[in-house]
């Protein structure tokens, strides 16, 4: 019943710029932390970003402070990851995830609801 739907991954270089999204439905989004998440092959899967329910707050791992922006719109339905100065290392399969807490979550398991993911590489 409750799908999230990632978009926006592609091909880029190194110093670039992409824009995921993620649609939602099924859900009372309003309801709902939502954060980023990002994972390669051989490693665990990497908190990225979270956003609370009313865009109150935000929250960044600390490797990309300064070049990600998180933002939703609740009217939408929509949770969005501003990526730029890209880097080899930020090439990963994102993910877009709801947790039903209503404080900072940063730990998969604390998520509800996940994306299929949406492959982001970024060329050296």
């Amino acid at each position: 019943q409750v799908q999230l739907v990632e978009s926006g991954g592609g091909l880029v270089q190194a110093g670039g710029s992409l824009r995921l999204s993620c649609a939602a439905s099924g859900l009372a989004f309003s309801a709902y932390v939502m954060g980023w998440f990002r994972q390669t092959p051989g490693k665990e899967r990497e908190f990225v970003a979270a956003i609370a329910w009313n865009a109150a707050w935000t929250h960044y791992v600390e490797s990309v402070k300064g070049r990600f922006t998180i933002s939703r719109d609740n009217a939408k339905n929509t949770v969005s990851l501003q990526m730029n100065s890209l880097k080899p290392e930020d090439t990963a399969v994102y993910f877009c995830a709801a947790t039903g807490l209503s404080y900072l979550a940063t730990t998969s398991d604390r998520y509800l609801y996940w994306g299929l993911g949406t492959q982001v590489t970024v060329s050296s």
